[in-house]
């Protein structure tokens, strides 16, 4: 004899409850599905241009591809590791003008990163008190880096020019600061050129992104510095640089990549031969590629450089993410003592 057990309905659930679960799950997974579904069309342009021709470059790079495969460079012979071992073999001759090239592109982007972000924090501190005019300097503070870079360095290519420039017209026929002419865009002197345009191009855009982070220091840390003494370097050292210091972080690592990757510049001011002085290394691979017709030593400094930049990003971000013990920023507990200074 069997028995069959009646449930008892819920006390206090509506009818129609358990349908609508269903319903509200399903929504609930759309509405969480739907941004990743919005960025599928930019990954899938992120891979195509992106992801998929540095495969293809670390694939060459093993490759002995030179203008004899240009036509099917899937047929070319494997190399193995020859082409990175003639790029770090610095007693020779491919080796040796990488290293410099390497030294130069350190060298120029250190100054270059450097006086971007000291000339972009000192104008976005600068605008931050209200005065007439304002709104009109900060836009044009902008056109340096609204400008295509095309345009911009061939203007600084036409003032470069040795007979009729505006740079020797200034130093050397109005301010006498000079014996003759600069050859600026060939010698020693490409160098500083180089780096003249780098900085004109580069220190708007720390000026915009610093300019933003101080948006977010409370104005009553600067009232009650104020009024406990502290002076206008003080303000800076104790409020201001440690509040931005998260902004920095990212600052500085985004204008090393950009500076040191950066090939346009150099391209557009001195042409496909770049001067010994102002060789960048992405140039120099330039150069080694479609110069000399030689893809797989150019693809194998390419992957070099890109392990390069790997490592120091991954060393630069651990070391500049420690912070001292309990500092919180401008509204932690540090953040409130910072007015007594």
């Amino acid at each position: 004899m069997t028995t069959t057990a009646l449930k008892e309905p819920v006390r206090g659930a509506s009818p129609g409850a358990a349908a609508r679960e269903p319903r509200r799950r399903t929504g609930r997974i759309r509405r969480i599905g739907l941004p990743y579904l919005l960025l599928l069309p930019a990954l899938l342009l992120e891979l195509l241009v992106h992801l998929v021709p540095m495969v293809v470059g670390i694939v060459m790079s093993f490759k002995e591809l030179t203008q004899f495969y240009i036509r099917d460079w899937g047929a070319a012979p494997w190399s193995g590791l020859d082409n990175y071992k003639v790029s770090v073999d610095f007693d020779a001759p491919v080796g040796s003008a990488l290293l410099h090239s390497f030294f130069v592109t350190v060298g120029f982007t250190l100054l270059s990163v450097g006086l971007c972000w000291l000339i972009g924090t000192a104008a976005a501190v600068y605008m931050q008190d209200a005065f007439r005019g304002r709104g009109l300097l900060r836009a044009l503070f902008l056109v340096p880096y609204a400008l295509p870079v095309y345009a911009a360095v061939i203007t600084w290519v036409f003032m470069f020019q040795h007979d009729n420039g505006l740079v020797n017209h200034v130093l050397h026929d109005q301010l006498h600061l000079t014996d003759k002419p600069s050859f600026w865009l060939i010698g020693d002197n490409s160098f500083y050129a180089l780096l003249t345009v780098s900085v004109w191009k580069g220190w708007p855009f720390a000026f915009l992104i610093v300019m933003a982070g101080l948006q977010n220091i409370p104005r009553e840390l600067y009232e009650a510095a104020a009024l406990d003494g502290a002076g206008m370097w003080q303000q800076i050292r104790r409020i201001t640089l440690p509040s931005l210091r998260p902004v920095n972080q990212v600052l500085v690592l985004v204008l090393f990549l950009w500076t040191f990757n950066d090939f346009n510049t150099p391209f557009v001011l001195f042409g496909r031969a770049a001067p010994e002085a102002a060789d960048l290394i992405s140039v120099h691979i330039y150069q080694a590629s479609f110069v000399t017709w030689n893809f797989g030593t150019g693809s194998a400094m390419s992957v070099l450089l890109l392990l390069f930049l790997l490592v120091v990003t991954g060393v630069y971000l651990p070391l500049t993410s420690r912070g001292p013990r309990g500092s919180r920023g401008p509204r932690g507990s540090r953040g409130r003592k910072t007015a007594d200074v």
